[in-house]
């Protein structure tokens, strides 16, 4: 970010300091991964087994409740979600990670329902006709055919999780929204463009790497 203090300077001539250096943003972007990540892997896990779940026979009943659950998580701003689980669980990373957790359900939730149930029924038939049983279906024929709905997925929560986690420095929780939330209590244009752009420029490679796991 040094080497871009002249326009940082340009945005804010007036303050003193134009760079934010409270914290090293290579430490604050390692925070700020650790949580989207573990966020993702928890939504993908209960995304994923809850929607495998309700389309099977045993669970179909159950099928329009999942979904409705999984709908309930993005209706509620992220920031209301804070607000209710500080209380509970106190300030840091607990609670941006269950605000992100019910943030991104929906998208891994719907693309797998989408994903199985998209599959054609003669597939399943012949994969039963071959003497299949059913874990063997799911896990050879139904899982792989639905993967890249799943990935797809998969990539728009995780996308959109990586700006929501910046909200975790309201609550305690140090990652790359520090410098955006500082720069709006300093009055500091310069801190809240780096905390933004490093946001998105995160956003834009975690994208393209899943960009390239489709394809393969």
């Amino acid at each position: 970010m040094s080497l871009f203090e002249p326009v940082f300077r340009w945005l804010e001539p007036d303050s003193r300091d134009v760079v934010y250096a409270r914290v090293d943003f290579l430490v604050l972007l390692g925070r700020h991964l650790l949580v989207v990540t573990i966020a993702a892997a928890l939504a993908t896990l209960l995304g994923v087994l809850g929607a495998i779940a309700v389309t099977r026979p045993a669970g179909r009943e159950f099928l329009p409740l999942v979904a409705q659950v999984a709908s309930l998580g993005q209706t509620f701003p992220p920031v209301a979600v804070l607000a209710l689980a500080v209380p509970v669980l106190g300030f840091g990373t607990l609670p941006i990670v269950v605000a992100l957790l019910l943030y991104g359900l929906l998208p891994i939730v719907r693309n797998t329902l989408a994903g199985i149930e998209g599959i054609s029924p003669s597939v399943l038939e012949a994969a039963r006709g071959m003497g299949m049983t059913g874990g063997q279906i799911l896990r050879q024929v139904e899982l792989p055919l639905a993967a890249p709905v799943i990935l797809a997925g998969i990539r728009t929560s995780v996308t959109i999780n990586i700006a929501t986690a910046a909200l975790g420095a309201t609550v305690g929780s140090s990652n790359l929204g520090d410098p955006i939330i500082s720069g709006i209590v300093n009055g500091n244009t310069a801190y809240i463009v780096q905390g933004a752009l490093l946001i998105a420029l995160l956003a834009l490679a975690v994208d393209s790497v899943f960009a390239r796991l489709s394809s393969r």
